[in-house]
């Protein structure tokens, strides 16, 4: 029998995947789960319990929360990369980093081809189908639920008439969790008037008295929580918990598809919003203002590039080395206050501050320069200006 490796999530349309490619297509399935940060351990024994009752030959899973984050969320922070100003990229950036380990995978196993259990509607399509063709051009990419427009209930019949019984129940919304923020889907964002309840989502309020917090940065790298040093991810992971409990960081994103289409998703995000905003202002203090300007221009290619799959891309790693070079003054703490639904950003204490400095405080007093020097500088800065409108004098509009 030819092998396939399945990018398997233990959710209906993948667990379809695995007798359909069996028992249709005379497949040997090699079921395979990549962690970004969504699956407990006893939700990784019950997908592969479930995997090989349903006929795979095999079934995986490797944990890459410290690989997703070294190479690619770190950057994303590195970017304050914040989709049409919204969304953090939270299962576009998962999905890329699933399917290279996907394709790495079926390298290893000289398998004949890779199946996932995208329709034909989203934008997973897309970053699946380009990683492996990258990765493992020579194996053919099986698509079940795409190729032939299979619906739920067509999905679940099978299931049930193979003698795997599948709950005929069906969840209202979708869940996707991760390390970077959970979707929730449901029919509120099929359309562009309603918005997802709050008890639709994944956290609920439980904190109401207002919290200080404490984020500290290296070299632009979360580098301390409170004050206790950490691991990025394990920071991410701690901050998550604390700021969850005030239900903050629920938003809806509305944007263009990779196929061509505008798309609405609700998510839920508290840690990755409040660190992407604190590194942002701790930016503000320590970096020149062309380097914030060039900077935003590139994080929001690179963050295009992420949603779009095209991670591969060479340009991604010169942007990358870009990013990482600016960071080498992003140095200091950052200080938040929690608040239920929202938070706010009360300061920082940086030794890389550009305010902390004798040259002169704004709107206060100046440090370095007299007020004859600032009236020469006026007049100079405006000398463009004043020749253009001298000339053109007909140009002038006061109204």
């Amino acid at each position: 029998m030819k092998k396939v490796v399945l990018a398997y999530s233990g959710g209906l349309d993948t667990s379809f995947c695995i007798p359909y490619l069996t028992k249709e297509k005379k497949y040997e399935v090699h079921a395979f789960s990549v962690n970004t940060g969504g699956f407990s351990d006893d939700e990784i024994i019950t997908m592969e319990k479930r995997a090989l009752e349903l006929g795979a030959a095999s079934f995986q899973a490797v944990n890459i929360e410290q690989i997703f984050y070294d190479k690619c969320l770190k950057y994303l922070i590195y970017g304050n990369t914040l989709r049409n100003d919204t969304y953090p990229l939270s299962v576009s950036a998962e999905r890329v980093f699933q399917a290279v380990e996907v394709a790495k995978y079926a390298k290893k196993l000289s398998a004949d081809a890779i199946a996932h259990g995208s329709t034909g509607a989203g934008n997973d399509q897309v970053r699946f189908d380009l990683i492996f063709t990258a990765i493992l051009p020579q194996a053919e990419i099986i698509t079940p639920i795409r190729d032939n427009g299979f619906s739920r209930s067509f999905e679940i019949d099978y299931l049930n008439k193979c003698g795997f019984e599948w709950s005929q129940t069906k969840s209202t919304y979708s869940i996707n969790k991760g390390l970077w923020g959970t979707s929730v889907g449901g029919k509120e964002t099929l359309n562009s008037r309603y918005s997802i309840p709050g008890e639709a989502f994944p956290s609920q309020l439980k904190s109401i008295e207002p919290k200080e917090i404490q984020l500290t940065f290296s070299n632009g790298q979360l580098s301390a929580f409170n004050g206790e040093e950490g691991n990025p991810v394990q920071i991410i992971k701690k901050l998550q918990i604390e700021a969850s409990n005030y239900a903050i960081g629920r938003d809806t994103h509305v944007g263009d598809t990779i196929i061509g289409i505008k798309g609405r998703v609700a998510f839920e995000a508290a840690a990755p919003i409040i660190i992407i905003k604190a590194h942002q202002l701790l930016e503000k203090h320590t970096l020149s203002k062309w380097q914030g300007y060039w900077k935003k221009q590139l994080s929001e290619w690179y963050g295009m590039f992420v949603h779009e799959g095209q991670y591969l891309e060479p340009v991604m790693r010169d942007i990358e080395t870009f990013l990482e070079n600016s960071q080498s003054t992003v140095n200091g703490s950052v200080f938040i206050k929690l608040h239920p639904h929202r938070f706010e950003l009360i300061g920082i204490d940086s030794p890389n501050d550009l305010m902390d400095v004798p040259f002169g405080k704004y709107g206060e007093e100046q440090g370095a320069w007299t007020s004859d020097d600032a009236k020469g500088f006026i007049k100079i800065l405006g000398n463009a200006s004043s020749i253009y409108y001298f000339k053109n004098k007909d140009k002038i509009d006061y109204d």
